[in-house]
């Protein structure tokens, strides 16, 4: 409960105002304002319920008739934790599937724009920052994919400035955001840096102490004095938050029940023959079932129905209120002439995204960013280096103690075998590289960061190659470099090369499989299943034992690498020297003296062809994984679905 007693004294120093970069004369003030208004919104979710394998769609209205208007200030929405005034700030933010909405959502009396997501700031209720770079660095990667390239780099660099003085960042800028307050300010920097005309935020002070809340929202609302539309929702804030707030809009089940200045909210509710202010400090904080006289928890089924069909009620007789009220009427006087000729023209499709940076800008920053993400991680690489690098040692060492002229060739292959068999190995968790990413790229792309495509290529350049590639070619140096292998600069600089052929193509099949999934185990166990039973077909004896399944091979990564393997390393190989004949003569067993007869048993085509076909198969293989890879990527964008507590709480409720 909040009284007027109840207050947070914090103080907001910023910069100089005077130093404020930008396009007008006025640091006070930016170029544009936006005013937004919503007339008559509905949205409809489909969702699935019923028994697995048999569920029956279901038609539900989320929001229900939802008109207002949200002028430069703050404007709070708030309600209970049932997830509509997330959904409703999704909606107006156009953050969720067109398909589902009616209704007409205007900028200053026209429609909302195509991009409007690349033209307006979001800040999502999931911190979306990268934590293994600095703050400064967070924010320059959105200076400058988001501003314009006309702008100077020392004017990018001034505005980054006045951010992190005005969000108290300055003194952090060079820390790395692990703490949630941390994160917090640095995800509002990041938009801040923008300067858009209208910041959206879903629930910017989730899991913040109650004076950096304070702290935020009196820096929101030092932005807003500048003429910046600020829309966030907002869960159980404080009195002496709320206080600050210049529009309130109260949404429960899917229906309004207060939209007006704020600082009127108070006298509406206390006019009411509630008769009380606790009751709407208590509605505001999501307390319905606290406001509703439960007793005690027995019988929890029958009390829970009859909670839901007296919250029906409740929400009801405030929604209807609100529709008399003498507030709804002002509120529709003052709308009602900015619809005027648009609804007609409403654009019904909101999935053009735009960008102010070229492909390859984009993709120079996203590698960058990469290459510091992958310094981030000091202590693993250096753990992962000298596992490498032990295990390399080990097994060249193992492979050299078990040589002999009697065994030499079979030694050799499965040398080439062991390292086949790893580089698969290591490829299975190659999905993490955009794993990693699958709230951020959303986020990212929809706002205009990038496209796909630089993205997407950005990621192979800056995260497969140092993380997969370096180390799988290491490993091969030192092993074949202490086991003794074809060491002629020909010979050498083809194996190196057919070893990042055959780690491409097999990280590129768990990322094909992967791209875009919240679980990463389904997709792993698939791709350790492939490269298992594809490496038992691939083994050395295997191919005669499965005469009938030869031609799965065809399918098969690890057989297209360990075959360019074999072909480089025994090809005009002798294992017989004329000085080792009486060691050869003392073999028991029979002995292979040529590279060309372990080709020919093993049914390898001697010809340049018959190397290089391999390459061309892998090629071939990677090309089309990595195809598929893209086109989930870009599906996956278009989504735009933001996976947010409304969505979570809306699906527990229909389970």
């Amino acid at each position: 409960m909040s009284s007027n007693n109840d207050s947070v004294a914090v103080s907001v120093t910023g910069g100089n105002s005077s130093d404020l970069p930008g396009n007008s004369n006025d640091p006070h003030t930016l170029t544009e304002e936006a005013v937004l208004s919503f007339h008559n919104i509905s949205y409809q979710e489909t969702v699935q319920h019923g028994f697995p394998f048999c569920k029956k769609p279901h038609v539900v209205e989320r929001l229900s008739n939802i008109s207002g208007i949200m002028k430069p200030g703050l404007n709070a929405i708030i309600g209970p934790q049932e997830g509509c005034r997330s959904l409703l700030l999704d909606v107006l933010a156009a953050r969720k599937d067109p398909r589902g909405l009616s209704g007409d959502i205007l900028i200053n009396g026209e429609p909302r724009p195509a991009n409007f997501t690349c033209t307006s700031g979001y800040v999502p209720q999931n911190d979306v920052v990268m934590r293994t770079v600095t703050v400064r660095d967070n924010i320059e990667f959105s200076a400058a994919l988001r501003l314009p390239m006309t702008m100077t780099r020392d004017e990018k660099r001034r505005r980054i400035n006045y951010v992190l003085e005005l969000l108290h960042l300055d003194k952090e800028s060079n820390v790395k955001p692990r703490s949630k307050e941390l994160r917090k300010r640095t995800s509002i920097a990041m938009e801040l840096v923008t300067e858009h005309p209208i910041l959206f935020l879903d629930d910017p002070t989730t899991g913040l102490e109650l004076r950096t809340t304070a702290d935020v929202i009196l820096i929101l609302k030092r932005m807003s004095k500048r003429g910046q539309t600020i829309i966030f929702s907002i869960n159980q804030p404080h009195y002496s938050i709320f206080k600050l707030f210049d529009s309130l809009t109260l949404v429960a089940s899917g229906k309004v029940m207060f939209h007006g200045p704020a600082q009127e909210a108070l006298s509406y509710f206390s006019s009411s023959d509630l008769h009380s202010e606790v009751f709407f400090m208590n509605i505001i904080a999501g307390g319905f079932f606290a406001l509703l006289d439960t007793e005690e928890d027995d019988h929890e089924a029958n009390e829970h129905n009859k909670l839901s069909e007296r919250q029906q009620q409740l929400t009801e007789k405030l929604a209807n209120k609100y529709i008399q009220s003498s507030i709804y009427s002002e509120m529709r006087t003052e709308l009602d002439p900015l619809l005027g000729e648009q609804k007609t023209g409403r654009s019904s499709a909101l999935e053009k995204i735009t960008f102010v940076t070229p492909f390859w800008y984009q993709l120079w920053w996203i590698i960058c960013r990469s290459f510091k993400n992958f310094k981030g991680f000091p202590r693993i690489t250096v753990i992962w280096t000298i596992i490498t690098v032990l295990l390399a040692v080990i097994v060249g060492t193992t492979f050299r103690v078990l040589r002999n002229d009697c065994t030499e060739v079979q030694t050799r292959a499965s040398l080439i075998f062991s390292v086949t068999i790893l580089q698969c190995v290591i490829s299975v968790t190659a999905g993490e590289v955009l794993v990693i990413d699958r709230d951020r790229f959303p986020h990212e792309h929809t706002s205009g960061y990038y496209r796909v495509s630089s993205y997407f290529l950005g990621k192979l350049l800056g995260d497969l190659v140092p993380r997969r590639l370096l180390p799988s070619i290491i490993f091969t140096i030192i092993v074949f470099s202490i086991a003794g292998v074809n060491t002629d600069v020909k010979g050498f600089f083809t194996m190196i090369f057919t070893i990042m052929m055959l780690a491409s193509s097999a990280s590129s099949l768990p990322l094909s499989i992967g791209a875009g999934q919240i679980a990463m185990a389904v997709p792993a166990v698939i791709v350790t299943i492939y490269f298992v039973f594809m490496l038992f077909i691939s083994g050395l004896y295997s191919i005669n034992i499965t005469q009938g399944l030869s031609w799965i091979k065809y399918l098969s990564i690890p057989h297209y690498g360990f075959t360019a393997l074999l072909h480089n390393e025994f090809l005009g190989q002798n294992f017989c020297p004329e000085n080792k004949t009486a060691e050869i003569s003392r073999c028991h067993n029979y002995v292979i003296c040529t590279g060309e007869e372990f080709l020919a048993i093993q049914d390898i085509d001697f010809s340049s062809w018959g190397f290089w076909e391999n390459h061309v198969a892998l090629a071939c293989i990677m090309i089309i994984l990595l195809s598929i890879t893209y086109v989930e990527l870009s599906v996956f964008s278009k989504k735009k679905l933001v996976l947010n507590q409304s969505s979570i709480f809306f699906e527990l409720n229909w389970l």
